[in-house]
């Protein structure tokens, strides 16, 4: 599947992908601190449930940004997404750095992260490309017209 300016569909995509790892790396979270006798199982369901609402909220609102950009072809919404996933590739390749330091509560964690930073990059390209299309068709290349004149 090519998705040339397609910005909801890959907003969509990068939702439901990072909303399906983010539950399975706060599920991890959870296990491993209720299995440890001295852990504060409570305390990090709690603060597991916040953050998943704060993640998927954030989402929420690329998602939105995505096919409002998408269905208007609006070069500011465009640019919005834009910013919105630099912040998102921002916080992604912070984890990705703590995980050189071994600050990652594990490999699924850093998965994530590194899918996150992939995702970020995509829907910034496809944003980008409708950016340039000027609220117009997004083409691969310009097409010349049939009735130029070529000058040799």
């Amino acid at each position: 599947m090519r998705l040339t300016y397609e910005t909801g569909k890959a907003a969509m995509i990068q939702f439901i992908v990072l909303g399906i790892l983010n539950i399975a790396t706060a599920l991890q979270s959870i296990i491993a601190t209720c299995g440890h006798s001295g852990g504060d199982c409570v305390g990090n369901l709690l603060s597991s449930v916040i953050y998943y609402v704060l993640i998927v909220g954030w989402f929420g609102v690329i998602l939105l940004l995505g096919f409002a950009a998408q269905e208007g072809r609006n070069k500011r919404l465009a640019l919005s997404l834009i910013c919105a996933e630099l912040a998102v590739l921002a916080v992604a390749s912070y984890n990705i750095k703590l995980d050189h330091f071994g600050f990652h509560n594990g490999i699924l964690s850093l998965i994530t992260s590194c899918i996150d930073v992939i995702l970020s990059v995509w829907v910034i390209s496809i944003a980008y490309r409708l950016i340039k299309a000027s609220g117009g068709r997004v083409v691969k290349r310009q097409r010349r017209s049939k009735n130029s004149t070529h000058h040799i």
